[in-house]
């Protein structure tokens, strides 16, 4: 599978953006998606997932309640809106999934259980 990013871009905070994550070369309907964020010289670090089947989301702690994940089936993508975005958002935001199988609810906000990744999209926010 193929995915990317993309709708980052720099706003002000309290703004909103919309981040939209398209796959080629698999149905993301089947899969487990997630996004994740790095900021310079900082972990990749986990912002949110939708698990299939079950349709479960989770969140990270720091953007729970301001962020959400969502899918698209027809569109092939997921999404996630970002509502009162504050500096510390700021970093490249990445999709990811793992066609290699279903990830395990214990492992969901672990980088490395997802093993296809997109390229990235900058979100910066000014303060």
């Amino acid at each position: 599978v193929q995915l990317q990013a993309s709708g980052g871009g720099l706003v002000q905070a309290g703004a909103s953006l919309r981040l939209s994550c398209v796959a080629s070369g698999s149905t993301l309907s089947s899969l487990d998606m997630g996004w994740f964020r790095q900021a310079p010289g900082k972990e990749r670090e986990f912002v949110a997932s939708f698990r299939r089947g079950v349709s479960n989301t989770y969140y990270g702690d720091s953007v729970k309640g301001r962020f959400t994940i969502s899918t698209d089936n027809a569109k092939n993508s997921v999404h996630l809106q970002m509502n009162s975005l504050k500096p510390e958002d700021t970093a490249v935001y990445y999709c990811a999934s793992n066609t290699r199988g279903r990830i395990i609810t214990s492992s969901i906000r672990n980088p490395s259980a997802y093993k296809d990744w997109g390229q990235g999209t900058q979100v910066t926010v000014s303060s």
